[in-house]
């Protein structure tokens, strides 16, 4: 298994309260492919810098850690990518985490 990075922009225009929800489908969604979610980070929503489409104007933006076989990325992006509760998907290889330094007295 390899550890991977997801930032998920969700769409949340007239939904604000329903943020917890999509955080908790796309969890779901990753754990049903046999992946293992490591951190959730809710950033906040912004505004994008280029608007294609007046109606999406900004998103809520979501950081998510995890651990999955390389060829469930492809089921997962496929899966969420029919969920239009979110906008954009994209996953990257995460660093290794950083070992606690020791402390010499």
């Amino acid at each position: 298994m390899k550890r991977y990075e997801g930032l998920f922009i969700l769409n949340t225009a007239g939904k604000e309260e329903g943020i917890k929800d999509m955080i908790d489908k796309i969890s779901n969604e990753i754990t049903a492919t046999g992946g293992r979610i490591e951190t959730v980070q809710k950033m906040d929503k912004k505004n994008f810098a280029r608007v294609s489409d007046k109606k999406y104007t900004g998103g809520f933006y979501v950081n998510v850690i995890f651990e999955t076989k390389p060829e469930n990325i492809a089921v997962i992006r496929k899966h969420l990518s029919l969920n239009e509760d979110v906008f954009r998907v994209m996953f990257h290889i995460a660093a290794a985490p950083k070992a606690a330094a020791a402390v010499v007295a």
